[in-house]
């Protein structure tokens, strides 16, 4: 599984503002806006194109669109922190929503909504979630992404915890990671170290 980590000192701004414990949630969400705007961007960057003919003001040349629609699927709530800035970057991608909570007993995700096109084969899937921890809410997205006829999904993630990406790689789907870091670990209640908090709680409030 190819995990690419996106070394930039823009990026690496954005992630010390969403990392303080002391940004307010209107920083959080810009900080967010900023740095998913970088990772997307990479993560487009092996997008199919075809080319086209176009008229300049001179004369005719050959430009390119993108061969296929993208998709971008955020994981609610956190992930709809970066679905702004994945749309500016690919205005004409479709919006696919996949809501999981976390059990705070079990560390395992509640499914409370799948609105998802029926059919994704041949179609470029960016998942979008700003923390992969123990993987868990990443396998059950990817899984229904993939059962959509979804391949090269890649997963865009702000932080990242190597227990995650463990879970990923082990489990055989056709996925790769952009990130902005590979944190330390997880601690004894699911939390990536250092990380920065809860990011649903960050962007929108405890509820």
């Amino acid at each position: 599984m190819q995990v690419q980590v996106v070394d930039h000192p823009l990026a690496a701004a954005a992630l010390t503002v969403m990392r303080d414990e002391r940004t307010a949630r209107p920083q959080f969400r810009a900080a967010l806006h900023d740095l998913a705007m970088m990772l997307v961007y990479e993560a487009a960057r092996g997008l199919p194109t075809m080319p086209v003919s176009v008229t300049t003001p001179l004369t005719t040349t050959t430009g390119v669109v993108l061969a296929a629609e993208p998709v971008v699927a955020p994981v609610l709530r956190a992930g709809l922190g970066m679905l702004p800035a994945a749309l500016t970057v690919m205005p004409d991608a479709r919006t696919a929503f996949i809501g999981l909570a976390r059990d705070e007993a079990t560390f395992e995700p509640r499914v409370y909504l799948e609105s998802v096109p029926a059919d994704l084969a041949g179609r470029p899937v960016f998942m979008l979630d700003p923390m992969l921890a123990t993987g868990g809410s990443a396998l059950h997205a990817l899984r229904l992404l993939t059962a959509r006829g979804a391949t090269g999904i890649v997963v865009v993630s702000a932080v990242t915890a190597p227990e995650g990406l463990t879970a990923l790689e082990k489990s055989g789907l056709d996925v790769r990671v952009v990130t902005a870091a590979v944190d330390e670990s997880l601690n004894d209640v699911a939390y990536i170290v250092p990380g920065l908090g809860d990011a649903g709680d960050r962007l929108y409030g405890a509820v």
